[in-house]
C-alpha cells in the first residue's frame, strides 16, 4: 500500500511539474572549428537567416529556424566530439525534392538512413528522410513530415 501511494504522489508531482514549466524549444548549439566556414553553410544550404549574437563576440554566430528556434556555432580551438548519423539536428520541408536537388548542385552528398549515397529512407510512417553533413562533420537531417 505504501509503495502504491509514493508511485501515485510520485506521478503526481512528475505530470504537475512537467504541466507547470511549459517548455519551449529554444536552441541547440554545435561546437565549429570555423564559426565563418560553418555560417557560410547554415547560410547558403539551408537558407537560415542570421541573428546577431547578443554580445557581437568573435566565433559566435546564430541562426533562425521558423522565427522561434535558433542553431547556434560555438568556435572552439580543438572540438573533441565523436559524430554520430543519431544525434543530428532535424528540419523538416515540404519541398525535399528540391532541397535534395540543391544539395547535389552545391555538391554536398546526402544519404539515406543505411548511407546509400544521394538515396531517401521513406520511413514505416511514410515519411521521406535524407542526412548530411554540415563543415564539422555534424550530421542533419532533413525529412517531409507536416506538423
Amino acid at each position: 500500500m505504501k509503495k502504491t501511494v509514493f508511485l501515485f504522489l510520485l506521478l503526481q508531482c512528475f505530470f504537475a511539474s512537467s504541466q507547470d514549466f511549459n517548455f519551449q524549444y529554444d536552441h541547440y548549439s554545435v561546437i565549429v572549428k570555423d564559426s565563418d566556414k560553418s555560417a557560410k553553410f547554415y547560410g547558403t544550404i539551408l537558407k537560415l537567416k542570421e541573428t546577431p549574437h547578443p554580445t557581437l563576440a568573435k566565433g559566435f554566430r546564430w541562426f533562425i529556424i521558423n522565427d522561434n528556434f535558433q542553431i547556434h556555432l560555438i568556435q572552439k580551438e580543438n572540438p573533441e566530439y565523436k559524430k554520430h548519423k543519431s544525434v543530428h539536428l532535424c528540419l523538416a520541408t515540404q519541398n525535399l525534392k528540391a532541397f535534395t536537388k540543391h544539395l547535389k548542385e552545391n555538391n554536398i552528398p546526402y544519404y539515406d538512413w543505411p548511407g546509400n549515397e544521394n538515396e531517401v529512407t521513406v520511413r514505416a510512417d511514410g515519411v521521406k528522410q535524407i542526412y548530411f553533413q554540415d563543415p564539422d562533420g555534424y550530421w542533419i537531417e532533413v525529412n517531409d513530415a507536416k506538423h
